[in-house]
């Protein structure tokens, strides 16, 4: 395999994500993005990754009632068929690196302005929530996540916690679940879309290590950790990551 060091910072990226109920597909792109491999690989890369990473996640969630349904099935019912829609959408590689780019600036600064106030009361009174604006919510993060091949779930939760929507760990539960099914609808759009010439060995890889650090994540309990600071320097390396892409590409325009 070309690359093995992608070994290391897919587990590490899994790991991390893991242990606060995300996926990580943003991190994944980002780091893909900057060995210039073909989009459409990268994009598969990400949300297998992210299945792989959140379905554990999400069963702990529902097995241990943190998932509040009436206000989970508001947000996917629009984001699971806008999610397919984003990804059936055929465009060019260099146009796809640039919007990649100004996603990840936009998702490191979601991270970056996230209270911290939410992560240190897991159980904080949720606001009233409309389904309709709920369904919207989902349904513009779902298309953005298709186009993307990333499940959402970075843009998602910090949105929650400025709405004050619920609880943390609801919060949590609920990104999970998002990032799961928009990653499934991201890929049955990309079915039509992907190349002959596949690596098909390095994806296997790749998501081999974040099922291990997926599976290590989950199991350790984020208190051990100064959520601040993982969001931070999460949030620090996305923006450069992002800046870096842009850079990149948008000379490739001019």
């Amino acid at each position: 395999m070309q690359h093995p060091e992608l070994l290391l910072f897919f587990f590490v990226i899994a790991f991390v994500y893991a242990s606060v109920g995300f996926g990580g597909g943003s991190s994944y792109l980002a780091i893909l993005a900057l060995y210039a491999l073909p989009f459409q690989e990268v994009r598969l890369i990400a949300l297998i990754c992210n299945i792989v990473v959140v379905t554990g996640g999400t069963i702990l969630y529902i097995r241990n009632h943190h998932v509040s349904w009436k206000k989970v099935i508001p947000l996917v019912l629009l984001s699971v068929p806008m999610a397919y829609f984003g990804a059936s959408l055929k465009m060019e590689q260099e146009t796809f690196y640039v919007l990649l780019g100004c996603s990840l600036l936009l998702a490191a600064v979601l991270l970056w302005i996230k209270k911290r106030t939410s992560s240190e009361n897991p159980e904080a009174p949720a606001n009233q929530v409309n389904p309709i604006k709920n369904s919207f919510l989902g349904g513009i993060i779902g298309f953005c996540s298709g186009l993307l091949g990333i499940g959402g779930g970075i843009f998602l939760s910090p949105i929650l916690h400025l709405m004050k929507w619920d609880g943390t760990k609801k919060i949590a539960a609920t990104a999970s679940i998002f990032i799961l099914v928009n990653s499934l609808a991201g890929i049955a759009g990309q079915l039509s879309q992907l190349p002959t010439s596949m690596d098909y060995s390095r994806i296997l890889l790749l998501c081999g290590a974040v099922l291990a650090g997926g599976q290590l994540g989950s199991r350790v309990a984020i208190f051990k950790f100064n959520p601040l600071m993982i969001r931070r320097v999460t949030a620090a390396l996305i923006f450069v990551a992002g800046i870096e892409v842009l850079y990149k590409h948008l000379l490739l325009f001019n």
